[in-house]
């Protein structure tokens, strides 16, 4: 059954809301926007399977006709097309709003950030109270290692906008808490978050040959490069921190236009 038209009255302001459904193939993407996580992408599209698409995404009208921008629900939306929707229920906002809601989700500080932060924020602290503590007597206290490496990219390296979910799937495979003295482990969690900031540059420079700007599309770029060494839902990669982020460097610099379904130049 077509889903007929709804519009009501927002009681506080009295703008006009519309609530239909839209064709995925027409909503497009803000040109700033955060990473998308693959995790969430997951489990959306799991919930879907499951539940149905009941959480509609925002939108606003777009200058061509029949086309709309997501300001709110992008995740949504990429789990919707995974699943093979066509349409999806949404609410069409005034033009007006896009900025004020864009920003607002843009500033909402990403949890994996957070976690980090927090993360190298409590290594540092252990660190100076006990620096022979092993750093695997972290655990209790901390959910992941690699928060910690992460932390250390952005705290030490101070790279504030590293793009910590493109790598977390990898991370979460070779990363472990060391069984060493936090005096020795914060040099080698230092070189870890360098090996990082290594990927992420070629990364930034294969995007830039491939005139990539979407941080998405950045994403599925380390996906596809790992993908192509290890294969998919790879548990064990049998392989050292330094020698997995080696092969992944070389494989992103490797892939090619045609294997991540694009045309030279787009």
């Amino acid at each position: 059954m077509k889903m007929n038209e709804c519009k009501y009255t927002e009681p506080v302001k009295g703008y006009e809301i519309i609530f239909k459904e839209v064709e995925t193939d027409k909503v497009v993407i803000p040109p700033i926007e955060r990473p998308l996580s693959e995790t969430l992408i997951e489990r959306l599209v799991s919930s879907i399977q499951k539940l149905g698409f009941i959480d509609p995404i925002m939108v606003v009208p777009e200058e061509q006709e029949g086309y709309y921008e997501v300001i709110d629900g992008q995740h949504r939306l990429e789990a919707a097309k995974i699943v093979g929707l066509e349409k999806v229920p949404a609410f069409v906002l005034p033009k007006e709003l896009r900025n004020y809601i864009l920003s607002f989700n843009i500033e909402k500080a990403p949890a994996l950030k957070e976690k980090a932060i927090q993360a190298y924020n409590l290594f540092m602290e252990k660190l100076q109270q006990n620096p022979d503590m092993k750093e695997y007597e972290l655990e209790p206290f901390i959910e992941y290692p690699f928060y910690i490496t992460i932390g250390f990219v952005i705290e030490r390296l101070g790279d504030r906008k590293f793009p910590g979910s493109y790598f977390e799937r990898i991370l979460q495979k070779v990363d472990e808490f060391l069984d060493m003295p936090l005096k020795e482990a914060e040099k080698e969690r230092e070189n870890r978050a360098r090996k990082l900031e290594e990927v992420k540059i070629v990364l930034n420079q294969k995007a830039e040959e491939l005139g990539i700007t979407m941080s998405y599309e950045k994403h599925k770029i380390v996906s596809y490069a790992f993908q192509k060494l290890y294969g998919k839902g790879v548990r064990f990669l049998g392989e050292d921190f330094y020698t997995v982020f080696d092969n992944l460097k070389q494989a992103i610099q490797e892939l090619t236009p045609e294997e991540l379904g694009l045309t030279q130049g787009t």
